[in-house]
């Protein structure tokens, strides 16, 4: 099996019982390159042998795990994770892997696949199957890696699987954050996304670790709404075409603040959701932030939500102008088409008894009218030259730093993108206009 990364350390380990595990061999059976190598070695001195071949091969050293003696070399993206090998025997390894399609090793030294568990079978098959359902319990976030790997290959889990995580998917809380954050971004890059979080849900893994879901499961069908809220939040997930982990999240938690904005009027028993956008933006901060999810991406999902209605309500005003469209488009920024895509997969969730076809497709051609403008405009709003500063404003008006000056500073970047401001005295003598 050629690989240039296993070439390079050979020399190092070959008196060393020595083989290819897990993640590696499975995404060779799919076809996928990766840059993962996990190798379980027996050796008595496994942290000695980890420096030297990084010092001889000029790479990193990092010490994940001195306790159970778990060592990364890394070049770059490429990196070899060593372990010593359980027990220092190869059967006991393999038995105590997670699922049998990561039971699968490679002997470097002899040149042999070696599959006891018949893990290339149930790949071949499609079933997420333990050899020991009690291996589970050696690390209860294996629960969860079960439904990143349906998620990623869309493969069947084994009832008994299933059967362990409902009876032990409050352990989930035990397991470190990071690690939890890890796995759902794999979960939610996955091909099989929703049909995951579905059977995540039916286990009682889902609102372990997304407790919000146990009051977002109380709203019903509506006028407006053809699904109740957990199976439209599923449906906009499903509707999602950009290929972005964080995207998809937001669009399963864009309606998380309904429960708590939830009020049917008494006449027309119309449900109404007032301000759930916006306080969904901040309610969903400190859910993301025990998820150890990074302050960039907690950033963008907190916007996604809070503005997952601003697109389709800018566009349905009949004489909305285009100074409310560039002020969108600076406010959302980079991330403008994302959120746009949020609102398409939003409307065509939403398809209850109020909501006939005319008003689906004009909300869909006034979105993709708003994404034609952002294609067109955004070159301009990243290339404006800067035809006068703060300083200069605030000498002109006599002002201190404030909100009218950055008022006025957005208003002229206004201006210079509907070209009715083009050079600098066109700037100072705007700026004149505004004395009082």
């Amino acid at each position: 099996m050629f690989d240039e990364i296993i070439d390079k350390i050979k020399p190092y380990i070959k008196d060393y019982e020595s083989y290819l595990v897990g993640g590696y061999m499975r995404d060779k059976m799919s076809g996928i390159k990766s840059n993962d190598r996990d190798i379980a070695i027996k050796c008595s001195k496994l942290k000695d042998l980890v420096k030297q071949i990084s010092d001889n091969t000029k790479g990193a050293y990092v010490e994940l795990d001195n306790e159970n003696e778990i060592y990364r070399v890394a070049w770059g993206e490429d990196y070899v994770d060593f372990a010593r090998l359980y027990n220092d025997c190869l059967e006991d390894d393999i038995k105590r892997r997670d699922f049998t399609i990561n039971s699968i090793m490679y002997d470097i030294n002899n040149d042999v696949v070696i599959d006891v568990l018949n893990g290339k079978n149930d790949f071949n098959s499609g079933l997420i199957r333990t050899y020991n359902i009690s291996n589970l319990s050696d690390d209860y976030l294996r629960m969860l890696r079960a439904f990143r790997f349906k998620s990623a290959l869309g493969f069947k889990i084994e009832d008994d699987i299933l059967e362990f995580v409902k009876k032990n998917a409050k352990n989930i809380n035990n397991i470190a954050p990071e690690r939890i954050n890890s796995e759902l971004i794999k979960i939610f890059e996955g091909k099989d996304v929703v049909s995951t979080l579905e059977l995540m849900d039916e286990a009682g893994l889902l609102e372990v670790i997304f407790p919000v879901f146990r009051e977002i499961k109380k709203i019903p069908p509506n006028s407006h709404h053809h699904l109740d809220l957990f199976h439209h939040l599923l449906e906009t997930v499903n509707n999602i075409r950009i290929d972005k982990p964080e995207l998809k999240l937001a669009a399963f938690l864009h309606d998380l603040a309904k429960p708590d904005t939830w009020t049917i009027e008494p006449d027309t028993k119309r449900h109404r959701f007032i301000g759930h956008d916006e306080l969904g933006g901040k309610k969903v901060i400190p859910i993301l932030k025990k998820l150890k999810f990074s302050k960039k991406q907690i950033d963008y999902i907190s916007k996604m939500i809070a503005n997952h209605i601003y697109p389709s309500s800018l566009m349905s005003s009949k004489d909305v102008s285009q100074k409310a469209i560039i002020r969108f488009f600076r406010k959302i920024g980079d991330d403008t088409l994302d959120l746009i895509e949020l609102a398409r997969a939003d409307r065509l969730s939403a398809r209850g008894i109020a909501v006939d076809d005319k008003m689906v497709r004009e909300n869909l051609d006034n979105l993709q009218t708003l994404k034609d403008m952002y294609n067109e405009i955004s070159p301009k709003l990243k290339s404006l030259p800067k035809l006068i500063d703060g300083n200069q404003i605030m000498e002109i008006l006599q002002i201190e730093p404030s909100y009218k000056l950055r008022e006025i500073i957005e208003e002229i970047k206004e201006l210079q993108l509907e070209e009715k401001i083009k050079t600098p005295l066109d700037a100072i003598k705007y700026v004149q206009s505004k004395k009082i």
